[in-house]
């Protein structure tokens, strides 16, 4: 497991838990929150980061670019013209010719529009971005955002900051099964540890996270909790589960014992 790193493009990652830094009661609570989540990328997004007047305080003065990798994203774009303007945005002051890409079809529910996504995907990925897109947990979108040229899918597991935890397993099983060449990473509701290692369990490439760390009552332990959840259900991945069964099987066998 000490060589299993998280490949996105030709960028390569030692941890498996993504980010995100909104939402926390302080800067400083962000900062140890990412310290003891042991996360390398971190999600910041474009439209709540104060980008012009460097002289006032902004959460990128509490995150150290040289130990985080920082990821915008385009939250709150309802179109997908004002995503590409937001990614442009986030180049054009120098944080990153990556993004997260979220283009928002539903107000109440911030489920995304795929179609606005796809079309947004392929003019980023014409401009040289490596786009990220939240999407849903659909194969048909994942597969034609992979046509696109996305780096990666990014399924969600619930709506964002429901913390209602994976609701269609089938779907993430399925995606998993049917995606090959880019990372998996389920993306939005995560509530509790458990949830994120039945993401990694179902063979996720990453999972991504804000609310369920930021929202926790004690968010630095959550955040180290996240940690351990993350690699423990990366760890049964490969382990390989045991086969489900109706009924008991002893665990100390009768066979072979003399009687």
């Amino acid at each position: 497991m000490q060589n299993d790193v998280l490949k996105i493009a030709e960028r390569e990652f030692h941890s498996r838990l993504i980010v995100g830094t909104g939402k926390y009661r302080s800067f400083q609570e962000m900062a140890r929150a990412l310290e003891a989540s042991g996360t390398e990328i971190v999600t910041v997004a474009v439209r709540r980061v104060n980008l012009t007047d460097r002289s006032k305080e902004s959460m990128l003065d509490y995150i150290d670019p040289k130990k985080y990798f920082i990821l915008p994203n385009t939250a709150g774009c309802y179109t997908a013209d004002d995503a590409v303007r937001t990614a442009r945005l986030a180049r054009e002051v120098g944080l990153s010719n990556w993004i997260k890409l979220e283009v928002i079809g539903d107000e109440k529910t911030l489920f995304p529009d795929n179609f606005a996504l796809v079309e947004a995907t392929k003019i980023l990925v014409k401009e040289g971005f490596v786009v990220l897109p939240y999407t849903n947990d659909d194969l048909i979108a994942a597969r034609r955002l992979i046509d696109a040229g996305a780096a990666a899918v990014m399924p969600l597991g619930a709506p964002i900051g429901s913390g209602l935890g994976i609701q269609n397993p089938a779907n993430i099983r399925i995606l998993r099964e049917m995606i090959s060449g880019v990372p998996l990473i389920l993306d939005a509701g995560v509530g509790v540890p458990s949830d994120a290692a039945i993401a990694m369990e179902l063979g996720a490439d990453a999972v991504l996270m804000n609310t369920g760390i930021a929202a926790a009552q004690d968010s630095v332990l959550m955040a180290e909790a996240m940690k351990h959840a993350v690699l423990a259900g990366r760890q049964a991945y490969h382990a390989g589960r045991m086969a489900k069964k109706l009924y008991a099987t002893a665990s100390s066998p009768l066979e072979g014992v003399v009687r």
